[in-house]
């Protein structure tokens, strides 16, 4: 599976739980997807991608750290200030109905905004 096809399946987990107002550990999300923990941040990559190209709230801050609650540090969607706002609008966008936007928009994404996911997180 190429990175962005497991993005694709990631952004439905993401999408499920923004819908029920939840956050989901690193370690949770990889349970859920079959993803290597350490290599999320990269998976997450083109959703956070898509997301600021297409002017999204950031869906991937949904994706936090278990001893801390907090986003992973290749995070690039708001501030520390701007969490808790950023947060609440992930919750109240209608992902399910924005409907997942595939392999090949998530790979264009990732070749006109890149973002530092995969240096970090």
């Amino acid at each position: 599976m190429t990175r962005t096809e497991r993005a694709t399946q990631i952004w439905a987990v993401l999408a499920w739980a923004a819908s029920h107002r939840q956050n989901i550990t690193y370690s949770q999300l990889a349970q859920a997807t079959g993803a290597f923990t350490g290599g999320l941040g990269a998976l997450l990559e083109p959703i956070q991608s898509y997301c600021l190209l297409k002017g999204l709230p950031p869906l991937t801050i949904l994706v936090v750290q278990q001893e801390s609650g907090l986003p992973g540090s290749g995070f690039a969607g708001a501030s520390a200030g701007e969490l808790a706002s950023a947060q609440a609008k992930v919750f109240s966008f209608n992902w399910l109905g924005h409907g997942n936007p595939g392999v090949e928009q998530l790979e264009l994404a990732v070749k006109k905004q890149p973002s530092n996911a995969s240096k970090g997180a």
